[in-house]
């Protein structure tokens, strides 16, 4: 059964850093881009960042680019986000997901393009 758990979520003052884990089980997933979306309260979850399955592309949504990171470590089958200089804007409820295709980037910013997904880890930033 395929599993992902993310983590690294809490309560930070603006400007602070956070960094956030996505851990698969139950398969590898060398083969498959991930994805990091968020949902504010009262909004509809979003895209905020992807990379590809070799690791050699990072996708970012304008929100974040210069602030978040995206990385990942297939030996370890774990995606990073790392989250720097974060914003009240930026509390949600963060999920990763993972690629339904291999070797495939394809609508990486929709929900569409993912098969299974986390359960989620808060993210609270205070001004």
């Amino acid at each position: 059964q395929v599993q992902l758990v993310e983590s690294g979520g809490g309560l930070v003052q603006a400007g602070d850093s956070l960094r956030l884990s996505c851990a698969l089980s139950g398969r590898g997933f060398g083969r498959n881009a991930v994805g990091w979306f968020r949902q504010a309260p009262g909004k509809d979850r979003a895209f905020v960042s992807g990379i590809s399955w070799s690791g050699s592309t990072p996708y970012y949504t304008d929100s974040v680019k210069g602030r978040f990171t995206i990385s990942r470590d297939n030996a370890k089958n774990t995606v990073f986000l790392q989250m720097d200089s974060l914003e009240p804007e930026d509390t949600a409820v963060y999920y990763c997901a993972l690629h339904r295709e291999t070797y495939s980037s394809r609508g990486i910013d929709r929900e569409s393009a993912y098969l299974y997904w986390g359960q989620g880890t808060q993210v609270t930033v205070s001004s």
